[in-house]
């Protein structure tokens, strides 16, 4: 559980409801199903109009997902160098066949595991790098496409919103002469969809987004430390040298020494 994320939702929705409470006796006149259809399905219908639905069901997957921790930190890029020296170490006495058992157990990795195939496949040097950077650039293509449809979303609220103040006017306009209440329900619905545009999307979908891109930002600069581990891996580099490079990509109060 992401517990920034839990405290950030709770936080903004929290000091939005006690605005409301605080400052009226009858909080239910902020409860419109009309306009709440109206943006929430808006925004919907347009994603689905301008992205294929894969991506549109993934994007709503992220906005669940948001609330899990990310699988990078500062622990797992320090757990990746060590790894990688212990790798240099076994291929110093054992060679490059020998990387093949150890690796087995990390095949639940995707990119730890493409890297290791690569490896051990006796690619080398620029042919190995432009591999690597490949999948990763790919890797990092694929998973951000949720974050586009978000910021979609997010903008596509808003301006569902206004459609629905435009309904609203009309309804009012077209009421000027008759019951006075049909005018207050015009003016609510006018008033609500803005609102609930402006909830919807500075409050869900795009810090979702950013969330999102945030971990696939972390994900793809682990990326590209292995991609340095594995050339150096495949040309038999000593573990010190290996150590040294990777800790070029740590802030220096995280570099650490542990080989030989």
């Amino acid at each position: 559980m992401s517990i920034g994320t839990l405290v950030g939702i709770l936080a903004g929705f929290g000091l939005f409801l006690w605005a409301i409470f605080a400052n009226t006796d009858n909080p239910a006149i902020f409860l419109s199903l009309s306009s709440l259809a109206m943006v929430g399905g808006g925004a919907i219908a347009g994603s689905y109009m301008s992205y294929q639905p894969l991506y549109v069901n993934r994007a709503f997957k992220a906005l669940i997902t948001q609330f899990q921790p990310t699988t990078v930190t500062f622990f797992t890029l320090l757990a990746d160098v060590e790894r990688m020296i212990g790798w240099a170490k076994t291929v110093q006495t054992q060679g490059v066949v020998a990387l093949e058992q150890e690796m087995g157990g990390d095949t639940a990795d995707q990119f730890l595991a493409v890297g290791g195939k690569f490896v051990l496949s006796n690619y080398k040097g620029d042919e190995l790098r432009e591999l690597l950077e490949t999948a990763n650039a790919t890797s990092f293509q694929r998973n951000t496409l949720q974050v586009g449809v978000l910021k979609k979303m997010a903008t596509l609220s808003p301006a569902y919103g206004m459609i629905g103040t435009l309904v609203g006017l009309v309804i009012m306009l077209g009421n000027m002469g008759g019951d006075p209440a049909a005018l207050g329900a015009g003016m609510a619905v006018a008033m609500l969809t803005t609102l609930y545009g402006v909830i919807f999307a500075q409050m869900v979908f795009l810090p979702a987004a950013e969330k999102l891109q945030q971990k696939e930002e972390m994900v793809r600069f682990r990326n590209m430390l292995l991609v340095e581990g594995f050339i150096m891996l495949a040309d038999q580099r000593p573990g010190r040298e290996i150590q040294d490079r990777l800790n070029s990509y740590l802030a220096p109060p995280a570099w650490f020494d542990v080989a030989e």
